[in-house]
């Protein structure tokens, strides 16, 4: 039986919409005396997922939003919560979304423009985030570094990369810099967990689903399947199923463009051949 949470791990409706949605539903719930069980038969989920909405660890979806608004009479005040949350701008989007990294099993990421963060090294790392306007670069470096310990643990997340040339060939640092972290990109490649493509940039590719920009899908025990998409400055944690649906089948459809495993690691080498 899951240990009850204290008063201090549940979410704080002061943090942001979707902590007040999963405070109120609580609230909600225990001022009519129902059980998790009988609130699960309503939303259509279980009783462990009833607490893991209430805890924070999963979020409400429309559906569920509106069944809540029938069952207690709330004038859509649910539906438009999870709305105002889906389409708001949470300054803890970028946190939780390394949190959730941290936790996850499964780790799919298209990168349009640069080498991600869990494959950089530390030369390339720092020359990009010395070329940004980054307050603090010293200690941004150092958390991107620290989390690529997640891919050193005993069981680490399967992880699949669809790369974009762009991002494998665009100048970053100095050629001695691009040609180490293309290096490494080959040496992550032979893991077990690691699936690595590379989307060339041809005119059989052509236009792409990539082409609006980078993403990374998230899964876990925990939280079901959650998105974060990046931005300049900020970027957005989506978790309503239907949404992170249709960044799975954009995947998908940037990863049939794909070339192989082989194929990109061939391309990769010749770019490195280049930099000689």
């Amino acid at each position: 039986m899951p240990r009850k949470l204290t008063a201090e791990e549940l979410p704080k409706p002061q943090t942001n919409m979707w902590d007040f949605a999963a405070y109120y539903m609580r609230f909600q719930r225990i001022q009519r005396g129902m059980s998790g069980e009988a609130l699960g038969r309503v939303i259509n989920v279980g009783k462990a997922q009833v607490s893991r909405i209430e805890s924070g660890r999963n979020r409400l979806d429309a559906n569920q939003a509106i069944a809540l608004d029938k069952l207690w009479n709330t004038g859509r005040l649910f539906y438009l919560l999870v709305w105002y949350a889906s389409i708001g701008h949470d300054p803890q989007w970028f946190a939780q979304h390394l949190k959730i990294e941290q936790k996850s099993g499964m780790l799919r990421i298209y990168e349009a423009n640069v080498i991600p963060g869990l494959l950089q090294t530390p030369e390339y790392a720092e020359a990009l985030l010395r070329s940004s306007i980054e307050p603090n670069p010293d200690k941004v470096l150092a958390d991107r570094l620290q989390r690529q310990d997640l891919l050193l643990r005993d069981t680490p997340p399967h992880l699949t990369v669809l790369l974009s040339q762009n991002a494998l060939d665009w100048p970053v640092g100095s050629p001695e810099i691009m040609y180490g972290q293309l290096a490494r990109l080959l040496e992550e490649a032979q893991r077990d967990n690691v699936i690595l493509r590379a989307l060339p940039r041809t005119w059989e590719t052509g236009a792409h689903a990539g082409l609006g920009g980078s993403f990374k899908l998230m899964s876990g025990d925990d939280f079901g399947e959650v998105t974060y998409t990046e931005s300049p400055g900020a970027g957005r944690l989506v978790s309503a199923p239907p949404d992170v649906r249709t960044y799975g089948i954009r995947f998908e459809r940037i990863s049939a463009k794909a070339l192989d495993e082989s194929s990109s690691s061939k391309l990769i080498q010749k770019l490195m051949e280049e930099m000689r």
